[in-house]
């Protein structure tokens, strides 16, 4: 099991161009630095992103993505963490 920030949001992220990808149908642009993981955990360039994808994610204070994680069917079934 790999370590997710229990803040981190559940939505779906779909690549759009560029440096951006929509989560729940918002446009975000991608922070410098940005990281995307797969389920096994390694980086997934953006170019490579696939079509649609469940995530948990984080965004900086400028709104932008910071860190997302592509969830395994057994991270997905998890329920989140109550604030």
């Amino acid at each position: 099991m790999r370590l997710i920030p229990q803040d981190a949001k559940r939505g779906t992220m779909v690549p759009v161009e560029g440096m951006a990808v929509e989560i729940d149908g918002t446009r975000v642009e991608l922070a410098a630095g940005a990281q995307v993981r797969n389920e096994r955990n390694f980086i997934v360039l953006p170019m490579a992103l696939p079509k649609s994808a469940l995530v948990k994610y984080k965004l900086g204070a400028d709104g932008k993505l910071q860190r997302a994680w592509i969830l395994s069917p057994q991270e997905a079934a998890q329920p989140d963490a109550k604030p």
